[in-house]
């Protein structure tokens, strides 16, 4: 019902900056919140920056400074700028959204296949 499409991973040597995008389509009625997860090898998902309806914006304490996440409502799609990029990074890039469709009665949540971040010299 909820579709969300990732893009914008790839290569990238550290110090370097990639901007996600994460594109929500669907019978959407709205989004609450959309988040950007993360998933190292051999390590569990982790949150890397969410942001509300209203612009309200949350980052993990690993890629505050670094990291810039927003959010453009009319188009269903949310942002990553990742700048100053470290080999810690490196990881499958999520997209979450807590949405309701049209004649939905909840929010439900929804992810992203992933995309790819490598950072590497």
């Amino acid at each position: 019902q909820v579709q969300l499409v990732e893009s914008g991973g790839g290569l990238v040597q550290p110090g370097g900056s990639l901007r996600l995008s994460c594109a929500a389509s669907g019978s959407i009625f709205s989004i609450h919140r959309m988040d950007w997860y993360r998933q190292a090898p051999g390590k569990q998902r982790e949150l890397v920056a969410g942001i509300t309806s209203g612009g309200s914006t949350n980052y993990a304490d690993s890629v505050k400074g670094r990291f810039t996440i927003s959010r453009d409502n009319a188009k269903n799609t949310v942002y990553l700028q990742m700048n100053s990029l470290k080999p810690e990074d490196t990881a499958v890039y999520y997209c979450y959204a807590d949405a309701l469709v049209r004649g939905g009665a909840r929010l439900d949540d929804y992810w992203g296949q992933g995309t790819q971040v490598t950072v590497s010299s």
